[in-house]
């Protein structure tokens, strides 16, 4: 399977790396600026935790990137490149910037949730608790996820993408395979919001790639990838700050996310 650097930079986009070497030049190789490169410097020094993911930040306008990028550059030290016309965020004129372009929800019902209380790491639940999953290393998973008949497969999408319920409901049965797929490779750390996912779909399908094929793809990347790379247990010390941001992908897996950030909780002792 051979990759081109578009290809690269698209997958780290829709998995988030395994090393941080890797995932310094893969976020390079999606950067088409001085912006977007200066993105990923934030991204690498730890300092970009308020910022959107790669490609939520790549659909803003230079103006808005430079808005979100102030911050956490001159925190840093780092020169920020003005694009022209560029307002300061005390402008009266103009509006906050949404890091977060075309968001949707996670799916699920939330209610499922209305008698649990979030604690932190866990979500304690009368029928039982949750806790939050981190990263594995690889001695930890289990015989043969790591092999070739562990694969992340889902049917094609054949309707509209304009039919926008259409979409969710593919959507939202592929996502709920994906989130224990990569809990089997033990990269619960490292999985895509729905709203990601949401926005890799129409990326990949508006630009003639196959979604579904090019998830599995992908997968098989991670697979490889897990068998040579180690992983941090954990990237940030970010916790969900409430139970509305969290539904179940089914009675044993817990998903919260506030766009930007994702949490995959476990059901204890499962």
């Amino acid at each position: 399977m051979r990759l081109s650097r578009c290809d690269l930079g698209l997958l780290m986009a829709l998995f988030p790396a395994v090393s941080v070497g890797a995932a310094d030049e893969r976020c390079l190789a999606a950067a088409s600026s001085e912006l977007e490169r200066l993105y990923c410097e934030v991204m690498a020094s730890g300092r970009g935790a308020s910022l959107p993911s790669q490609p939520d930040f790549n659909r803003n306008s230079p103006q808005v990137q430079a808005l979100l990028l102030k911050r956490p550059a001159q925190q840093l030290g780092l020169t920020l490149p003005q694009p022209a016309q560029v307002q300061t965020p005390e402008s009266p004129d103009e509006p906050e910037p949404d890091p977060f372009p075309g968001a949707e929800p996670s799916p699920g019902p939330v209610e499922a949730l209305a008698d649990c209380r979030l604690n932190g790491e866990q979500i304690r639940c009368p029928e039982g608790d949750y806790e939050l999953a981190t990263n594995r290393r690889r001695s930890e998973l289990a015989e043969g996820v790591l092999g070739p008949n562990n694969r992340l497969e889902f049917e094609p999408f054949t309707g509209s993408r304009d039919d926008e319920q259409a979409v969710r409901r593919y959507l939202s049965q592929a996502y709920d395979q994906y989130i224990p797929r990569m809990l089997r490779i033990g990269l619960g750390a490292n999985t895509m919001s729905f709203t990601a996912f949401h926005n890799a779909f129409h990326t990949l399908e508006s630009g003639g790639v196959d979604f579904s094929e090019r998830m599995a793809q992908t997968y098989e990347l991670l697979k490889q990838d897990r068998q040579q790379l180690g992983v941090k247990t954990r990237y940030h010390d970010e916790l969900p700050e409430s139970l509305t941001l969290c539904s179940h992908i089914n009675r044993d897996i817990v998903v919260c996310d506030n766009v930007g950030t994702n949490w995959v909780y476990v059901r204890a002792n499962r």
